[in-house]
């Protein structure tokens, strides 16, 4: 049986800075792995200074590791072919403000090698998908934070890509222009595309995430699928439909012979994803 080969692959990362203030090299990084299938959307959490952007660096071959090896697809992502599949939105995007909207699309599809009809109807199919089809031809400068961060995105889809890597893709943004967003990150895990990205809005990760890792001082110290990290461990719940108050005070005893009752599913009850990240980081600074 051939394995899938993995869309992302982080092995032992390490990744020191050097740094005039002390003897020591700073580690920013510190030996973390992740593996990301293709089709998932994997969030990376951490707080400030926990070494999410430069991790996302390293992926993109923007820094080299100091030891380890990141591959995307297969390739070696210091090499400058990785980069073919990939789609990159950082966190505070440049555009040239006297652009329009159309006139952005068009100049980045132009530097990934697209032209005549063929970027004519990419152009207008990422601007439907990101809903800035009013605005096609409003200039950049006029843009709110959302709607930059909307054109990033259909920037960084210009040439297909099969992996999309976002910073921090709704710092800054309105709750309406924020919820765009995620919705336009599960449409992108529809279309079957991989997705990256790193963010400190742990509520909008748990909507969108199939995967998580909580990143706390370059180290890795939890990972898996959102619907186990988020499991309570230790208890129980029993979900039931058209139960009455006294079967519930009963329940235990009862639901089997209660006919109006209908055991709807038994397992553990969920905390949320905030909760989890705040536990972790306290446990690791004790």
């Amino acid at each position: 049986m051939v394995e899938t080969l993995a869309a992302v692959e982080i092995r032992d990362l390490v990744k020191d800075f050097k740094t005039s203030f002390r003897r020591k090299p700073l580690r920013a990084v510190d030996g973390v792995s992740i593996r990301i299938m293709p089709g998932e959307v994997y969030g990376l959490i951490g707080p400030n200074g926990s070494g999410k952007s430069t991790t996302m660096k390293a992926l993109l071959g923007l820094v080299a590791p100091t030891s380890g090896q990141c591959s995307i697809f297969g390739k070696d992502s210091l090499k400058v072919d990785s980069r073919n599949d990939v789609g990159f939105l950082p966190e505070n995007p440049y555009f040239y403000k006297h652009l329009s909207g159309v006139e952005t699309l068009r100049f980045y599809g132009k530097l990934c090698g697209l032209g005549g009809r063929k970027l004519a109807d990419r152009v207008g199919e990422l601007l439907a998908l990101v809903d800035l089809e009013g605005a096609r031809d409003r200039r950049i400068g006029g843009y709110s934070k959302g709607m930059l961060q909307r054109i990033g995105l259909a920037q960084a889809l210009i040439q297909e890509p099969r992996l999309v890597i976002l910073d921090e893709p709704t710092a800054g943004v309105d709750p309406l222009g924020s919820r765009q967003i995620r919705d336009l990150i599960l449409k992108l895990r529809e279309r079957g595309i991989t997705v990256f990205l790193c963010s400190h809005l742990l509520e909008q990760v748990q909507e969108v995430c199939d995967h998580v890792g909580i990143i706390f001082q370059g180290r890795m110290i939890r990972e898996g699928r959102l619907d186990d990290l988020i499991a309570i461990e230790d208890q129980m719940e029993i979900v039931l439909r058209n139960a009455s108050p006294e079967l519930i005070s009963k329940i235990a005893a009862l639901v089997k012979d209660a006919p109006d009752a209908e055991l709807v599913r038994t397992g553990k009850p969920r905390t949320t994803l905030e909760r989890l990240f705040l536990r972790e980081i306290r446990d690791e600074e004790r």
